[in-house]
């Protein structure tokens, strides 16, 4: 009796050790909380004083600057834990700072101008995971299209809204957006060669999905910059 009363003390013990270290598994969570949240609300306090500076404050656009700074300092903790949480962290992260600039546009009142920036946010948060690397070829392959198909997407197409918006570039030019359909293809083209050189199941497949789109789009493009 004596020994099985050892043993389930002991048994007790380890169980409150195995509570006890499932607890202090992440001990960095407080600091990661407070420095995420400090940083939001520096952002927020930052944003607010710059437009008050100018002249141009709208105060009621603290009710989405503010929520948006917390959103995106939920994801912050998320991502310092890396792991399999590190994904909805980026993912929380992201959608917290694009209702931000959705805030700071309305602080500012310049959303009518700026709108173009809800384009080029998104495009460069998917375009923000290309060294993410998968483990099975075709997968990383199909990544890796969508990030640059995004990060093209941030830099070329949002900013050319951006430029068409304050009146620098013409809606009507037919060619600069044949230009972007023909990069377009030429990145979906050189992604599935790229696929060529792994040895997987439905290798065959995956590149002539590519290629069709690729060229079809390549085609199209070179069709508008040459003129209807």
């Amino acid at each position: 009796m004596d020994r099985v009363g050892r043993l389930g003390e002991a048994d007790g013990v380890s169980a409150e050790t195995g509570l006890v270290m499932t607890r202090e598994s992440y001990p960095d969570a407080g600091r990661h909380w407070m420095v995420s949240l400090a940083v939001a609300g520096l952002a927020a306090a930052a944003t607010t004083t710059a437009a008050q500076a100018t002249g141009h404050f709208h105060w009621w656009a603290g009710f989405v600057l503010i929520p948006g700074a917390l959103i995106a300092a939920t994801g912050g903790p998320l991502l310092a834990r890396g792991g399999g949480r590190a994904f909805a962290g980026y993912v929380v992260a992201c959608l917290g700072a694009l209702v931000f600039a959705v805030g700071a546009l309305l602080m500012f009142g310049v959303f009518g101008r700026g709108w173009p920036l809800m384009v080029i946010l998104p495009c460069l948060a998917v375009a923000g995971t290309y060294h993410w690397r998968l483990f099975h070829p075709l997968a990383r392959g199909l990544h890796r299209t969508v990030s640059l198909l995004a990060l093209a997407g941030a830099l070329l197409l949002g900013g050319t809204l951006q430029l068409i918006r304050v009146g620098l570039v013409g809606v009507g030019a037919a060619g600069m957006w044949g230009a972007f359909l023909m990069l377009a293809g030429v990145i979906v083209l050189g992604n599935a060669v790229e696929l060529t050189r792994h040895r997987m199941p439905y290798r065959l497949q995956a590149i002539t999905l590519l290629v069709g789109p690729a060229v079809v789009a390549f085609l199209l493009g070179l069709r508008l910059l040459r003129g209807w």
